[in-house]
């Protein structure tokens, strides 16, 4: 799973298909995301301390990883992500339509530097 919180996603299927929105919060066992206005809930909430008016509370729910895509921020395009070794070493994503770097997943190791 190479997308992060952050990152700009493409609702592929669903209510909310081509919705473009920036993902809040990954969980990785689970195997989804949360993403900002996407798939949008009411939760019924009781008169409380903490809710004095108490009624529908608008949240958004986790979606399926497999149904979102990344935005590629270079090209554009919705497209899957990859990961590389840079010149330098860094294991990197990048889009595997304009092959732009996306950002670093690990630090410089000289093991896979380029000579």
């Amino acid at each position: 799973m190479l997308i992060r919180a952050g990152d700009t996603v493409e609702v592929v299927t669903g209510a909310d298909r081509g919705t473009r929105s920036r993902v809040i919060q990954i969980d990785r066992v689970a195997g989804k995301a949360l993403v900002e206005n996407v798939n949008r809930v009411y939760k019924h909430v009781r008169r409380s301390q903490k809710h004095p008016q108490g009624g529908r509370l608008s949240k958004e729910m986790p979606v399926q990883l497999s149904n979102v895509m990344f935005v590629c921020t270079s090209c554009g395009a919705k497209s899957r992500l990859g990961a590389r070794f840079s010149d330098k070493g860094a294991k990197e994503r990048f889009c595997k339509k304009c092959s732009a770097a996306v950002g670093e997943i690990s630090p410089p190791h000289t093991g896979h530097a380029k000579k």
